[in-house]
């Protein structure tokens, strides 16, 4: 099976799994996955319990053709938090937050800056 092929069965089962949600998702156990479909990314997560924290990983694929998924993988300790926008796509930032046991996460555009 091709990475496309299990990130879309992933992404499938995340997405009617869940109640649709415009730009942010909260995953409130271990190995649970949640999705965000706003922004230039469809991206979906999920965490499992490690040594100093929750390690989440979250995969990001563009919709045009022939794309190719992204990944990020981070260790979250209680009341982290993390932003970053993806290689390709600085329109938009992602953040990443960490209360307790839950992970959340959402994606907002960023207005461009001009000097």
């Amino acid at each position: 099976m091709t990475r496309h092929r299990i990130f879309a069965a992933l992404l499938s089962v995340a997405a009617s799994a869940l109640p649709a949600v415009a730009d942010e998702m909260t995953v409130d156990r271990p190995i649970a996955a949640a999705s965000l479909h706003d922004g230039p990314l469809d991206m979906v997560a999920y965490c499992l319990p490690k040594a100093g924290g929750l390690e989440i990983t979250a995969t990001f694929i563009s919709r045009e053709e022939g794309a190719r998924p992204m990944r990020a993988v981070m260790l979250l300790a209680d009341g982290d938090k993390v932003a970053f926008a993806m290689p390709g796509h600085l329109e938009a930032l992602y953040r990443f937050a960490r209360n307790g046991p839950a992970l959340s996460a959402s994606v907002r555009a960023v207005e461009e800056t001009r000097s």
